[in-house]
């Protein structure tokens, strides 16, 4: 997978007083602002061919440091797209890279966001691989968008990019999982 890894600026904003968004430089998109307050547990992405995206995680919900926006309970998220209201469904994010997707309804398209190797993602739009994303865990998100497909609608990286920067991307396989989760109980 070659991603456009080419971050004009540091990582998605990860503080609780204002600060420059975090950039990433989309072949596709152009500039794509990254602005996430993981404290807040607000997440902002915009660009001039993007479309605005906007995921909230509701005041007072329980925040989990592993989790960039600080929750996979849908019931404590609200996603919308340029204004209108998306229908968000993360997994639970347990031991299985499947367990790690998020499903996404805009617009009557099913979106997800799957894990397919420890660190990268692809972006699956009505059952079609449409791109590839990967982050670092520092804020730092690349989309590689498939060509043989139609070209990608600005809310097709809009979505792309909140769920890789609020979730993250990949997930080691499930044994790796368990022999980690095993040593930190030793430990």
């Amino acid at each position: 997978m070659a991603y456009d890894r080419a971050p004009a600026a540091g990582p998605a904003h990860r503080s609780t007083g204002a600060g420059p968004p975090g950039l990433a430089e989309d072949r596709t998109f152009g500039r794509v602002l990254l602005d996430l307050d993981a404290d807040a547990g607000l997440l902002t992405v915009r660009g001039e061919r993007v479309a605005t995206a906007e995921l909230r995680r509701a005041p007072g919900a329980p925040a989990a440091g592993h989790v960039p926006v600080g929750t996979r309970d849908g019931a404590y998220l609200h996603l919308s797209v340029d204004g209108r209201p998306a229908h968000l469904t993360p997994a639970k994010g347990r031991l299985t890279r499947r367990s790690h997707r998020v499903e996404v309804i805009y617009g009557g398209a099913v979106y997800r966001l799957r894990p397919d190797s420890p660190n990268g993602s692809r972006l699956v739009k009505e059952g079609r691989r449409i791109a590839d994303f990967s982050s670092d865990g520092a804020g730092h998100v690349w989309a590689d968008w498939h060509p043989d497909v139609a070209p990608p609608l600005p809310e097709d990286a809009a979505i792309g990019y909140a769920l890789a920067t609020a979730f993250g991307t990949g997930a080691g396989p499930a044994w790796r999982l368990l022999v980690q989760a095993a040593l930190d109980r030793v430990r």
